[in-house]
């Protein structure tokens, strides 16, 4: 009879999976808990490809929530306005923020806001800078501004319209994310952080799924399932 060994990183479960990356037999558990976070699984692994070709049940609820709710955001835009909201949603998620000062969702929102408002006036013919009240919020706005008018260079009253509906399109995700219940619960993040959380997690699918950052013009068609 073969005496059954206990995996050497868990020290409690039986050792049934043949790990490449330890040269030795750990437990299933170890394998799908500690894959690429303790253990440098190599590409090769029969259970790394398994995971990635056939993820779990909940991974793939997660999934067509993410896209549903970004997919809805952009429904009915232009080309050009889908192009400026995938560019809205790569600043916001590479955003840096000062140390122990993170952005929350209302923060996106409220900046998100404030720029539509100035645009919405800015079309008409007014110039008037909305501000937000809060202080993420406002220093968002401040690093946001320079990349939109950057993008809407020479665009006139044109790009102030297109501007301030994908703006406000960001402002009504984030508050319907909040409207959500399955939305949160699904995220398994913080309550204040839930659209920041999908926007993370969608944007990070994408680039990981292409060799190189994706060009804007092919940007809006990678978020959408």
């Amino acid at each position: 009879m073969t005496r059954s060994v206990k995996c050497p990183s868990c020290g409690r479960q039986k050792a049934r999976r043949a790990c490449p990356a330890l040269g030795q037999q750990i437990c299933p558990v170890c394998c799908g808990t500690k894959r690429l976070v303790e253990i440098e699984c190599p590409p090769d692994c029969g259970y790394l490809t398994s995971a990635r070709e056939h993820p779990p049940a909940a991974t793939l609820r997660q999934q067509q929530h993410d896209f549903s709710a970004l997919a809805q955001a952009m429904r009915d835009l232009s080309s050009r306005q889908s192009e400026l909201l995938f560019l809205v949603f790569t600043f916001l998620n590479g955003y840096e923020t000062p140390a122990l000062q993170p952005i929350m969702d209302d923060d996106v929102a409220e900046a998100a806001s404030a720029i539509a408002a100035t645009y919405e006036t800015a079309s008409r013919g007014v110039i008037y800078e909305h501000q937000p009240t809060s202080a993420p919020a406002a220093r968002l706005a401040s690093e946001l501004k320079p990349l939109l008018a950057k993008a809407g260079s020479g665009g006139g009253s044109s790009f102030d319209r297109d501007a301030a509906v994908v703006l406000r399109r960001v402002e009504e995700a984030v508050r319907e994310m909040h409207r959500e219940p399955a939305l949160r619960l699904l995220s398994g993040q913080d309550d204040r952080r839930v659209f920041l959380a999908l926007l993370e997690r969608v944007m990070t699918r994408t680039t990981s799924d292409h060799d190189s950052p994706p060009d804007t013009a092919s940007s809006s068609r990678l978020i959408v399932p």
